[in-house]
């Protein structure tokens, strides 16, 4: 299916589309520029999006592949490719793999998650079939038991692993407590969440000789996001034009950004998809240019994750960096943000994962919480306020960090407050 002109394009939706087509109704008859649409609203679009009386689609559903999004709580998000679509979103996506890293002959097992309407593990393994490149594919999946999976990456001398970090870790740590490395692989290619620096330090020492490479970026919903560029930061991508427009729109005016290094949200146009429409699609990450003219563009984390705390708001990276400040030995290897309520006031802990022993965890823990609220003097004020709790550090392995049943994606964020 080739590239369409913008004008056709949204001539095709607002005609076809009963929900394009009542978002567009104020605007002048003939549009030329996605800048002049409004950046499309989430909850009215999967609102629209339904398995029955659909207002979304462009035609009826009687040919497509359908998946799910939306993880375990609220409403599930289904997603419509046509045979073409999904062939053409595979095919573009698995000659990116080449850019990540990806040689002929590589053996490839593929980790992510399969069933239930989840796309990522059938997306990867379809990405390396169209791949340019002649692969080997092990469509091992994320729910296999880790000694299984550790036996079969052995026996057949594995040299590409591919799943979530959340799954990559879990195999590093099974392998570490049983006091075993998989020097023969190469590449560890993750997507569906960010790897952070305590993980990499995980993972080096069950793989010795493997580089961590982002997979692509890519969602069920949206699309093709940003392909792989070779570096030193895993989150610099590229935009895949022509197939698809990123924009990085200013969190306050709404306004395209167009310098580097500017903060923004991450919206995207797929001019290819007819059946199920992305046009100005917010796609839940914030971003930022590194290099505009290249289309290269840095992913700053999703643009939900975060916390507040009473009157504090932290975003996940951020907290990242801080416990990666004061962590210099290196010992996490994971963190989720916990939000509960006792005693009338909101309270923050810190569940960090380590596989070392209990020394000197206590004075890690002091440590954190000082850089923590040294870098957001709010949270002190907060505390002494009287409005928060101060900080608080939990410890825990790996294997007990919570993760979505279904992605078997560690969990960032986790708000055990009351309901009521």
């Amino acid at each position: 299916m080739p590239v369409q002109q913008t004008t056709e394009l949204i001539r095709f939706v607002r005609r076809n589309s009963p929900f394009y087509s009542e978002l567009y109704a104020g605007l002048p008859d003939h549009v030329t520029e996605l800048t002049d649409l409004p950046v499309v609203p989430q909850t009215e679009f999967w609102r629209a999006n339904s398995p029955r009386g659909n207002r979304l689609l462009t035609g009826p559903l009687a040919e497509a592949v359908v998946f799910k999004s939306g993880g375990t709580t609220g409403a599930p998000k289904f997603s419509f490719y046509t045979r073409d679509e999904w062939l053409e979103f595979t095919t573009a996506f698995g000659e990116n793999l080449v850019g990540a890293g990806l040689r002929p002959g590589h053996r490839v097992a593929d980790l992510f998650y399969a069933g239930e309407l989840y796309a990522s593990y059938t997306f990867i393994l379809d990405s390396l079939q169209h791949s340019p490149v002649g692969n080997v594919r092990l469509p091992i999946g994320g729910a296999a038991p880790l000694e299984s999976t550790a036996h079969t990456l052995e026996e057949f001398d594995v040299e590409v692993v591919a799943g979530t970090p959340t799954t990559l870790c879990s195999l590093a740590d099974h392998l570490i407590a049983s006091g075993r490395q998989l020097p023969r692989v190469e590449l560890l290619f993750f997507g569906g969440e960010s790897l952070f620096s305590d993980q990499h330090r995980l993972l080096s020492r069950a793989f010795p000789n493997a580089r961590a490479r982002s997979i692509g970026y890519a969602s069920v919903d949206a699309g093709l996001l940003g392909a792989a560029v070779p570096g030193d930061d895993p989150r610099v991508h590229r935009t895949f034009s022509p197939y698809t427009v990123m924009e990085i729109l200013d969190e306050h005016t709404g306004h395209p950004i167009t310098a580097n290094g500017v903060p923004g949200r991450a919206v995207l146009t797929d001019q290819r998809r007819r059946l199920m429409p992305i046009l100005r699609y917010p796609v839940g990450d914030r971003a930022e240019w590194v290099d505009v003219d290249a289309g290269h563009f840095r992913i700053l984390g999703r643009s939900e994750e975060g916390v507040r705390v009473g009157p504090v708001s932290l975003y996940t990276q951020d907290v990242h960096d801080i416990v990666s400040a004061a962590d210099l030995a290196g010992r996490v290897i994971g963190i989720q943000l916990v939000t509960r309520r006792w005693d009338g006031r909101d309270g923050l802990v810190l569940r960090m994962a380590t596989d070392q022993d209990t020394t000197g965890l206590d004075e890690l823990a002091a440590a954190v919480v000082k850089e923590l609220v040294a870098a957001r003097p709010l949270y002190g004020q907060a505390v002494q306020a009287g409005h928060i709790h101060p900080p608080t550090v939990e410890w825990a392995r790996m294997g007990e960090m919570a993760v979505n049943p279904r992605s078997g994606k560690l969990i960032r964020v986790l708000d055990e407050r009351p309901r009521s």
